[in-house]
């Protein structure tokens, strides 16, 4: 559950970004548009942060193995390279490149969270 609450900020601010035209248009307080691009982006990073310490607690309180670990290590550095290619302008379509990759990672994550779990069981 910490997983997703962590993970909901860098993922829709990252749509917002990309979006903020829209929500602006239709008076939508979306922090993109009530705080700025540069604000947003700085906010997402941290939130990225937060959600790569987050998603190794299953392994820090033993209910996973190396396994998991490994798959939140990578898919949370990648997460962060996004985020990272976001704050610092390096791609011209990384708020969106951030939206989708958020999606994989979360999926990736829960799967490897399930397959960890099953290999645990049936050592």
């Amino acid at each position: 559950m910490l997983i997703i609450f962590a993970w909901t900020p860098p993922h829709f601010w990252a749509l917002a970004i990309h979006r903020r035209a829209e929500y602006a248009k239709a008076d939508i307080p979306m922090l993109p548009v009530t705080h700025g691009v540069h604000y947003t982006k700085l906010h997402i990073l941290f939130y990225t942060l937060v959600l790569f310490a987050v998603s190794l607690l299953p392994f820090v309180i033993r209910m996973s193995g190396m396994l998991y670990l490994a798959c939140a290590v990578v898919l949370g550095g990648r997460f962060l390279h996004w985020a990272w290619m976001l704050y610092r302008d390096s791609r011209p379509h990384a708020a969106m490149a951030t939206f989708k990759y958020s999606i994989w990672y979360l999926f990736g994550l829960f799967i490897a969270l399930l397959i960890d779990h099953y290999l645990l069981v049936s050592l």
